[in-house]
């Protein structure tokens, strides 16, 4: 499969419009084409070792779900590891792509994965994702009809020069008996006062209307999870529970203000790598993250929620195995897909 047949089948996979706006999503890097990929490779980071296993494995593209790129880079030279990440992936024509949020969002991505070391449960994303393609532009609908004289081509013509004007078309229509014409346009929040100001000199704003545009919300998409348990859980259970499907042997925990191991959780709020942004002011009986900042823990104690931490990438990295197969269906078996086996968290117990 060709480089840009494998990324637009990625991107259908997961469309990187859901991703958070100060993401850095897609093709990272791209060898001068043609580029051919036959094996994929899956980490959850994209370090130097990893780098070097990927080069082991003959890998084409590496999937690599944190971007190794965020921040700018000035150069590429050999000074610093992601300047040199990206020098051995092009002396090895090997591409870099990162989904990052995307996969936060999408509903059979990261944070559904997590969802499963609760136990059986229904949930819904806490910050849903909204539909990227309506309203294409603008934040507001302006419609009005008016008189079809020389007058409205002026009034239209100082419109079209406002900046932030979209989709202004007008038509013919017959109001009270009358030949008029209906124009409607989109706009942005600080467009529509210049419209309405201008439509008010022109004695035209007793005959608009202004229609606020809201985006669909995507149903089952977006950042983090509210989970409902089927049967409410000791904290110790969960505790157990958690262990078992991320494979580790311990997590770190804050129990709630009035609250012990042995008491229930019925809702639980959870958000894959760092969740203080996404679970602060959810109410939750827990919060279930990879790391939160320590004022942000006791916030959420005060208010009688438990918290459990299992270190940023550990709430992740086990979802590779599920999404190798996943992409293997969705690729068609096309390409033969793997899993880094040197990907870890860079955190341990000493």
């Amino acid at each position: 499969m060709n480089l840009g047949e494998l990324v637009s089948a990625l991107n259908d996979f997961a469309s990187l419009s859901l991703a958070e706006s100060w993401d850095n999503v897609g093709l990272l890097v791209e060898p001068s084409p043609p580029h051919t990929v036959n094996t994929l490779f899956l980490t959850n980071d994209l370090t130097e070792e990893v780098m070097e296993e990927a080069v082991q494995k003959k890998a084409d593209l590496i999937l690599s779900y944190h971007p190794p790129i965020f921040t700018p880079l000035k150069r590429v030279t050999w000074k610093t590891w992601k300047e040199r990440l990206v020098v051995r992936a092009l002396e090895h024509r090997i591409g870099i792509y990162s989904p990052h949020t995307a996969y936060d969002a999408i509903p059979h991505g990261v944070n559904n994965w997590l969802t499963k070391g609760l136990g059986a449960c229904t949930f819904i994303p806490l910050h849903p994702s909204t539909a990227p393609s309506y309203p294409a532009e603008g934040t507001h609908r302006v419609e009005f009809c008016a008189d079809n004289t020389e007058h409205l081509d002026t009034v239209l013509s100082k419109i079209k020069g406002i900046q932030g004007i979209s989709c202004l078309t007008t038509l013919p229509a017959r109001v009270e008996g009358e030949e008029q014409t209906r124009v409607t346009l989109s706009c942005s929040q600080k467009a529509l006062l210049e419209v309405v100001a201008l439509l008010c000199q022109n004695s035209l704003y007793h005959k608009t209307e202004i229609l606020l545009l809201q985006k669909l919300l995507l149903p089952h998409t977006g950042m983090g999870r509210l989970c409902t348990l089927s049967e409410p859980v000791s904290l110790s259970d969960i505790i157990k529970r958690i262990k078992s499907h991320l494979k580790l042997p311990h997590i770190r925990l804050a129990v709630g203000m009035g609250k012990t191991l042995e008491s229930p959780v019925k809702k639980a709020a959870l958000c894959a790598g760092s969740g203080s942004s996404v679970l602060k002011g959810m109410e939750a009986d827990l919060y279930l993250t990879g790391e939160m900042s320590h004022h942000d823990v006791l916030d959420a104690v005060a208010n009688g929620i438990s918290v459990i931490l299992c270190e940023h990438s550990n709430t992740e990295r086990g979802f590779l195995s599920e999404l190798r197969d996943m992409l293997a269906v969705h690729l068609q078996n096309k390409i033969n897909i793997i899993v880094s086996e040197k990907d870890r968290d860079p955190l341990q117990v000493a």
